[in-house]
């Protein structure tokens, strides 16, 4: 398996904790009982580092899809290479460091570092459409 497909792994994983973390805090926030009812009532706001879990999920999967069908194309017609291995740690590393800057509310750093995952995503994109 290549270095890649393992990033794309990791990845998955990532966007695993991304849906239990929200979840969890909402959890705390509405109770068991709330969460294992039909939802007919409404439920309290979340609180703020709770919406903002839940905002940075949302997030990660509008670019998720891209990136690992890039890194699934790439692999299969035979791309693979520095741009897709610089991309793809590019993409998980500015992912990861993306959702504790989101979480504490930090806006500048936290729009950079989004930049940088979509930076890693372009190299991934750039890798099997330039000759």
């Amino acid at each position: 398996m290549t270095t890649e497909l393992t990033i794309l792994g990791w990845t998955l994983v990532l966007a695993l904790v991304q849906i239990l973390l929200p979840a969890m805090f909402r959890n705390q926030e509405t109770g068991i009982a709330y969460n294992m009812s039909a939802r007919d009532g409404a439920a309290p706001p979340p609180r703020p580092v709770t919406a903002r879990l839940q905002r940075a999920q949302a997030n990660l999967f509008e670019t998720l899809p891209l990136f690992a069908a890039g890194v699934l194309v790439a692999h299969v017609a035979g791309r693979d290479g520095a741009l897709t291995l610089w991309g793809a740690w590019l993409y998980l590393g500015a992912r990861i460091v993306y959702l504790p800057l989101y979480a504490a509310g930090i806006p500048v750093v936290r729009s950079l570092v989004w930049t940088v995952s979509l930076v890693g995503l372009g190299l991934v994109l750039a890798a099997i459409l330039l000759p």
